[in-house]
């Protein structure tokens, strides 16, 4: 069987994969949802859900610093990857002996086509219609009035998402308008250019830097009449069918920011 991967990559597979390494988080949830979970044998520390999935399988380091020789002796016949999230020389590394399916997700579409690519490679795959079908009927809808949100990653310096990231894409599809639309990727940004974009609320991510009360204070301190809330990162950042759980949060989220007074 020969696939492309989401960077046109050919992706030559001789038989149905039974031995997984993921490599993403998000991914490696979505394989347990797809009921792929007896086929998973490595996950990075970062794949946390489902809850108790990672201590039955082989920890094969971070998502930036895997441990390759670790993923080699687990004889994987495919190791799943994400050009967002991997490092390039180390998944090329990787490819030089197991099939290596690398993502780059923007859009629910590409999640949809992701779920399709997996279904196809792996065969026997009982749930991928049911996973597309709600993956689609519970993605990101308009709930929000248009206002203008910060989207923070990242502090010392700060940094935000620019209009070419998943989590700008999930804000666009809330009807939040994105004040960094126009930037690249994870632009810095300091707190005197935050005063001057006029915005109405400031999202502080709990991943991948751990935002905490302490510093929504600080920035309801310095920005009274702002109105700053913690969010869930997984929320904005994870794809798959992490979609399928997030209708109820983001309505949740829209109820705190308009509870509070500007």
């Amino acid at each position: 069987m020969t696939i492309k991967d989401q960077l046109s990559r050919l992706i030559h597979i001789d038989r149905p994969c039974r031995r997984i390494v993921s490599l993403v988080p998000s991914i490696t949830e979505l394989l347990v949802d797809l009921g792929l979970s007896d086929r998973i044998v490595g996950v990075t520390k970062f794949c946390v859900h489902p809850s108790g999935l990672k201590q039955s399988k082989t920890v094969i380091g971070g998502t930036k610093q895997v441990h390759i020789q670790m993923i080699k002796d687990l004889q994987p016949d495919l190791v799943l990857a994400n050009k967002e999230e991997n490092v390039q020389e180390q998944i090329e590394e990787i490819a030089l002996f197991c099939p290596t399916y690398v993502s780059d997700i923007n859009n629910v579409q590409q999640v949809l086509s992701l779920v399709n690519d997996l279904a196809h490679i792996c065969q026997g795959v009982q749930d991928a219609s049911k996973i597309s079908r709600l993956i689609g009927q519970h993605a990101p809808k308009s709930i929000f009035d248009s206002q203008r949100a910060l989207y923070l990653i990242w502090k010392d310096p700060y940094m935000s998402v620019g209009g070419d990231t998943y989590i700008s894409y999930v804000m666009n599809q809330l009807g939040l308008v994105n004040v960094c639309q126009e930037r690249d990727r994870y632009p810095s940004i300091v707190m005197e250019e935050i005063i001057e974009m006029n915005v109405d609320c400031i999202f502080l991510s709990s991943e991948p830097y751990p935002f905490s009360e302490k510093h929504r204070l600080y920035f309801t301190e310095q920005l009274p009449h702002i109105q700053t809330a913690l969010v869930d990162g997984e929320a904005f950042s994870w794809y798959g069918s992490r979609l399928i759980h997030l209708p109820a949060y983001f309505t949740s989220l829209k109820s705190v920011l308009l509870s509070k007074p500007k």
